[in-house]
């Protein structure tokens, strides 16, 4: 991997780290209707890169002239993956919705085999039925507690991990566009969200300030470094790589869900982790180099040098 490629792949893995909170900050939001918390979140975004653009003497106008198809991914990519997360939110519980709206990674690894160049393996649909699995145990295996009220929430969770994973290999489509320009994608999606607020839902004013707070930091982190930082890794960064460790994004917010939530820790929940985690594992690695490494003789250098030397 050449060293620009490695340092587009570490900056992208900033965004996996401020997803890890976002299930927790969401949660210490309270109860903000979807599209407003969505409105909120995306106008925080887009002030702060107002305001960047301002001190490093940017013009938004020039900045603006990007490709249709460009505008198409990036608008409706935001939008309709928090529009889909949110309204998740609000009919499940937040760690089922979590851990089924991380798939999104395995899809990532799944969909780029059929780009140009890549083949899909064993190992790709392998790795999808193992992660699979660990969602089946996540909802109770053969003895599930399935609650066909939450199917709402978990069909939303679901829809997020298509949409994520399309919009992240979708941008690979536009890959000459720069990373600025996602700070105008999420003032388009801020006006959008306001746009459905007022036409279909009413105001929230929350009462305690941590909530604020939580909005705040849902618009600077998770809903708004994290979208340059990890558009700017999927374009110039490994893909793949960055899909497998996406992973990490589901034990980060199931951590700090069960540290500063009533959310308790259960076997079945690090078992659905694990299958998750082990089928993304699974689908990326390259098992004929891991073979070969695992078989490799330690002392065969040895040997050989002592025939050289013959």
């Amino acid at each position: 991997m050449q060293r620009s490629s490695k340092i587009a792949t570490a900056i992208g893995c900033i965004a996996i780290i401020l997803w890890g909170v976002l299930a927790l900050l969401s949660t210490l939001a309270g109860n903000f209707p979807p599209f407003q918390l969505l409105a909120l979140c995306f106008s925080i975004a887009f002030l702060f890169m107002c305001l960047k653009w301002l001190i490093c003497g940017q013009s938004i106008v020039a900045l603006s002239k990007q490709p249709p198809l460009a505008w198409l991914i990036g608008c409706s990519g935001l939008f309709l993956y928090h529009a889909c997360y949110f309204f998740a939110l609000a009919n499940a519980p937040v760690l089922e919705v979590s851990l089924i709206a991380y798939l999104w990674p395995l899809l990532i690894v799944l969909f780029s085999a059929f780009l140009p160049g890549e083949k899909l393996y064993l190992k790709h649909i392998l790795g999808a039925a193992i992660s699979l699995a660990g969602c089946w145990i996540l909802l109770g295996g053969a003895q599930s507690s399935f609650n066909t009220l939450y199917l709402v929430g978990y069909l939303f969770a679901a829809a997020c991990s298509i949409i994520w994973a399309s919009y992240s290999l979708c941008s690979r489509l536009v890959a000459t566009v720069p990373t600025d320009a996602v700070g105008l994608f999420c003032g388009v999606c801020a006006a959008l969200g306001w746009i459905c607020h007022f036409m279909l839902e009413s105001t929230y004013y929350p009462e305690h300030y941590t909530q604020w707070l939580a909005v705040v930091g849902l618009g600077l982190g998770p809903l708004g470094l994290a979208f340059f930082a990890w558009d700017f890794g999927i374009k110039k960064g490994n893909i793949q790589l960055l899909g497998v460790m996406s992973y990490a994004t589901p034990l980060i917010s199931t951590v700090l869900l069960i540290a500063f939530t009533d959310i308790q820790a259960t076997q079945t929940l690090f078992i659905a982790c694990a299958a998750i985690i082990s089928g993304a594992l699974v689908a990326s690695i390259h098992w004929k180099s891991f073979a070969r490494g695992l078989l490799a003789s330690p002392e065969k250098p040895i040997e050989e040098t002592s025939i050289n030397r013959d």
